[in-house]
């Protein structure tokens, strides 16, 4: 019981901190990079371009292959040893070791290692741009989420504002001062009010579920991000001209360089499907060896009766026959040799060179080289859009940073002149100067005027970010 209670204790600890825990933008940026699909997908491409620079490496390397086989034989087959029919039952086992080695290929394994080590690059250059694309929709979504609860704070106070007043007002309208109209009208502005607060929560609720769901988590009750400490900071990208942010996004984003290695990719296909008009030279050496116990048979000659006398022919004249001596041989079974005598003895070698020139091959190599010439002409083209999108892109996003400030520094200026209204306004509401809708309408723009300004902030914060990234900031070091 002891150990059950001490169980629920700890667990009670670890659920109410996991409730208390507050996310900040750089650990949901983290967070969200350590576990994105996308970036898992890129970095296992990562894995496989280091699988084909792997084999082009290989190429180099000469080839060594061993085999071998077993069998066991039944009725009429050539015997291994002596390539002689039988109608026998044997094994035969036979082995073999062949090595070949590319001398010239058109220097094709030069061109694959080459190749391989640009394709990994390439992979590298999309990895970094995913890792700042998410960052950046990860800190869209996280500044949203600060934007709903800055907004949700005013209304909530200046929600209290009209409560205090809903107070004040009953008191005046119990003593006659003011009529039970204007009494009616603030309590329907704090009716819209907390209709705009249920709202305002439910943009919270909803833009958090939003941002945990980017970041692959499933606890959406539980999840809070921290919602101070956030202002705009690092200003000097702002000073810096668009021409200086072009520069430095040429040397340092991905885009460009993404399609730089595209173009020296296709150049090394090109160089590729060129080789094939050149001839191929290849070296190989090959051993083999066999074995079978079968009975082989042999003809010696007997030595009770080494000679026979036999006849070869007829004197044309007198029809005299003509003999001769032969051998009299008899035919034997001979028992197999030994496993390790027959594979010395049964040994074969072979090498030399192999020399492939093409001449004719259907037009295939030359179709190859042209596809090859269009698609690097394309990558080339391509490099050229690439670049004219990022100086547009930045112009734009260089234009976009400039506004938000006009705005964020106007809607300061209007804010300031809606809160001296309001506060005039409310001197004026208390003393019975005006009424109750004109001090709402006043309230009003006042509310929009603070929310108005959090929309500015927030969004040249963010315009910001989108420059230091293309002036060549890390995601991860981005600073809020």
């Amino acid at each position: 019981m002891k150990h059950t209670i001490i169980i629920i204790f700890i667990l009670t600890i670890f659920s109410v901190q996991s409730q208390e825990k507050k996310w900040t933008l750089k650990e949901c940026v983290e967070y969200a990079l350590e576990r994105n699909i996308s970036i898992k997908q890129s970095e296992l491409d990562l894995k496989a371009i280091d699988a084909d620079k792997l084999a082009a490496l290989g190429n180099f390397l000469p080839t060594f292959n061993a085999g071998a086989n077993l069998a066991e034989n039944t009725g009429l087959s050539f015997n291994p040893t002596t390539n002689q029919p039988e109608t026998i039952t044997f094994l035969s086992a036979t082995g073999n070791i062949n090595v070949g080695y590319t001398i010239f290929d058109g220097l094709r394994n030069i061109r694959q290692a080459q190749r391989a080590e640009i394709a990994q690059l390439a992979s590298q250059y999309r990895l970094s741009k995913m890792v700042d694309d998410i960052s950046l929709l990860v800190a869209n979504s996280y500044l949203q989420v600060i934007l709903f609860k800055a907004n949700l704070e005013v209304l909530e106070s200046q929600n209290e504002v009209t409560k205090q007043q809903i107070k004040q007002t009953q008191e005046l309208v119990d003593g006659g001062v003011l009529p039970q109209g204007d009494l009616l009208d603030i309590l329907a502005t704090d009716a819209n009010e907390v209709q705009g607060i249920v709202t305002a929560q439910n943009n919270i609720q909803i833009s958090l579920i939003s941002l945990a769901q980017l970041l692959l988590i499933k606890d959406f009750e539980n999840f809070d991000i921290e919602d101070e400490g956030y202002d705009i900071v690092n200003v000097d990208i702002a000073n810096k001209s668009v021409d200086d942010i072009i520069d430095s996004a040429k040397e340092n984003r991905s885009e460009i360089k993404i399609e730089e290695q595209n173009v020296q990719l296709a150049l090394k296909d090109l160089q590729l499907t060129k080789a094939a008009y050149l001839p191929r030279l290849t070296a190989f050496f090959g051993y083999n060896t066999r074995y079978t116990n079968a009975t082989s048979f042999s003809q010696v000659v007997d030595p009770d009766n080494p000679t026979e006398t036999r006849q070869i022919g007829v004197v044309e004249d007198t029809g005299q026959a003509v003999v001769s001596q032969f051998p009299n041989l008899n035919t034997i079974a001979v028992a197999p040799e030994s496993f390790w005598d027959q594979l010395y003895l049964n040994d074969g070698i072979a090498y030399g060179l192999s020399l492939n020139i093409p001449i004719l091959n259907g037009f295939s190599t030359r179709s190859n080289v042209l596809r090859s010439k269009v698609n690097l002409e394309r990558a080339k083209y391509q490099l050229e859009q690439a670049e004219l999108d990022l100086v547009s892109n930045i112009y734009q996003a260089f234009v976009d940073a400039e506004g938000s400030l006009k705005a964020y520094d106007a809607s300061l200026k209007a804010l300031e002149a809606q809160e001296l209204a309001f506060e005039y306004a409310k001197e004026r509401f208390d003393v019975g100067i005006i009424n109750s809708l004109d001090f709402s309408q006043s309230k009003i723009r006042y509310d929009n005027a603070i929310i108005n300004s959090n929309r500015a902030k927030y969004d040249y914060i963010f315009k910001l970010k989108v420059l230091e990234l293309y002036f060549g900031i890390p995601a991860t070091e981005l600073k809020f």
